[in-house]
């Protein structure tokens, strides 16, 4: 590690900094101070955290939402509906994620990250306030068009700190991510439908209630979000930029051998998006990032739906509170696995063993999920915390492994339309997900009597399936590691 350091100070004397690029800022900061940059890290925490919490927040409400709205006319196509409202996000954000990469690499990691938290501001509030089906699904569909922070901030966790910090950076995003995934379900879950709830603090004929002329049952969970968002989007006026105002590569990761082989490889379109599609250590990584993903988001849809349907169904029967605690507990575990395990395990291991460990510990950990419906009372609630805390963790453990493989694929100014493009795929998938895990629900709560894994058998069954694919590609000839470490 000392000889390392001495290396990059040595670098460093070498290179001339322009006192004016905002890169080359952060890194004379990276080459002169070896310290972990926690001010930088805790940036990306609660940037990443408030994106997050908008695409989580609705599913334990979500069940209830779309029965408000009456759009369905039997009670098992409840969850074909919100399906397709939990998909618009992505949707949104695949038709313009590689384009916000784009821009972030042009224009600068900040620029976007501003105009993102303000889409969340405006749309996210926008979708509390909708009466309809259709203004939900709109409000969903430009929230995820105009978020575009993910991809950005994916380039930032790496280049804003030293090679020997990028895992914790990674795990830092990746947590934040997690959590956000479990605090957003828990204040959907605790403050969805608050006159019904809190009637000493909200009434009916405020604006949370369910009156003719006030009907917001579901702003106060949005409107909490939103504005957290305002006040992180007023943080980001003090995020320092980390891109090149000018053409400069970046020394912390690349020596000159490696510089001179990448220049040969790729000449003169090493700034087009089509010579990423021919980057096939990124390439690969990104697919095998969709699978996992697929997997995840139908996941997340299909439990929420899964704990508040009747039991009739195959369901818990849970009310969107106890949904939203089971979310919660797992938030602590989460975060001390990302901080303080994954970081240790990722430099024993490297990331392709970790994520190939929380695949398969994944795989094991659902075919038990069909038999929780068989508890109840405080065996219930208890199980269902831990194997919420288990899930979450094992996800975020293939996911981190991931994100540090894909940004080590590419340099400083291709990782936004590297990012970007995985967050494209991704969204496809994503989109998807909730979609099909609707669906698939909808269809296995329909066959209770079958023979052949009846009901939530079938919906688990085939989750894991997918988690298999994913956990295969993992393994070469599929996957190709990047040359640097």
């Amino acid at each position: 590690m000392a000889e390392n350091e001495e290396t990059l100070l040595l670098k460093s004397s070498q290179v001339e900094y322009d006192e004016n690029c905002p890169g080359c800022k952060v890194d004379r900061r990276k080459a002169q101070n070896p310290n972990i940059p926690w001010l930088h890290f805790s940036f990306i925490w609660i940037i990443t955290l408030s994106s997050s919490l908008p695409i989580s927040s609705i599913f334990p409400f979500l069940y209830y939402m779309v029965r408000d709205f009456h759009i369905a006319k039997r009670e098992e196509d409840i969850s074909f509906y919100a399906g397709f409202e939990g998909s618009a996000f992505m949707v949104g954000r695949f038709l313009t994620a590689l384009l916000w990469g784009m821009v972030a690499d042009r224009y600068g990691r900040k620029t976007v990250m501003i105009l993102s938290m303000i889409a969340i501001v405006i749309f996210n509030t926008l979708f509390g306030l909708s009466t309809s089906y259709w203004m939900a699904l709109t409000m969903r569909f430009l929230l995820g068009a105009f978020c575009g922070v993910l991809g950005p901030m994916r380039a930032y966790a790496t280049e804003v700190s030293r090679q020997e910090h990028q895992a914790l950076g990674i795990a830092t995003l990746s947590s934040a991510w997690g959590i956000g995934l479990v605090i957003g379900p828990a204040l959907g879950g605790y403050l969805a439908q608050p006159a019904d709830k809190f009637p000493n603090i909200f009434s009916q004929e405020s604006v949370f209630g369910r009156t003719i002329n006030c009907r917001f049952p579901y702003f106060l969970v949005c409107l909490v979000i939103s504005i957290f968002a305002l006040i992180v989007l007023i943080i980001c006026f003090w995020l320092p930029e980390t891109l090149h105002s000018h053409d400069v590569e970046d020394a912390a990761l690349i020596d000159s051998d490696d510089l001179e082989k990448s220049h040969s490889a790729e000449g003169r379109t090493s700034n087009t998006w089509l010579s990423l599609l021919r980057n096939w250590p990124l390439m690969s990584v990104i697919i095998i990032y969709c699978v996992f993903q697929l997997h995840d988001m139908a996941y997340i849809e299909i439990f929420s739906l899964w704990a508040v349907s009747p039991k009739a169904f195959g369901g818990l029967s849970l009310a969107t509170e106890d949904v939203g605690q089971a979310l919660a507990v797992a938030g602590v575990g989460l975060l001390l696995c990302q901080l303080l395990l994954y970081p240790v395990f990722e430099r024993a291991f490297g990331p392709i063993i970790v994520s190939r460990t929380g695949a398969a510990l994944s795989i094991a950990l659902l075919s038990c999920y069909p038999f929780i419906a068989k508890l109840s009372g405080t065996s219930l609630s208890l199980v269902i915390d831990l194997v919420s805390a288990l899930k979450n963790a094992f996800s975020i453990s293939v996911t981190a492994g991931l994100f540090l493989l894909q940004n080590r694929a590419v340099r400083q100014r291709q990782r936004g339309a590297a990012n970007g493009l995985a967050l494209c795929m991704m969204s496809l998938c994503k989109a998807v997900g909730p979609a099909a895990a609707g669906s698939l629900l909808s269809w296995g709560q329909s066959r209770q009597n079958a023979s052949f894994l009846p009901g939530s058998h079938m919906v688990f069954f085939i989750l894991n399936v997918v988690e298999l694919i994913g956990f295969l590609m993992t393994f070469k000839p599929f996957l190709a590691e990047p040359n640097r470490d």
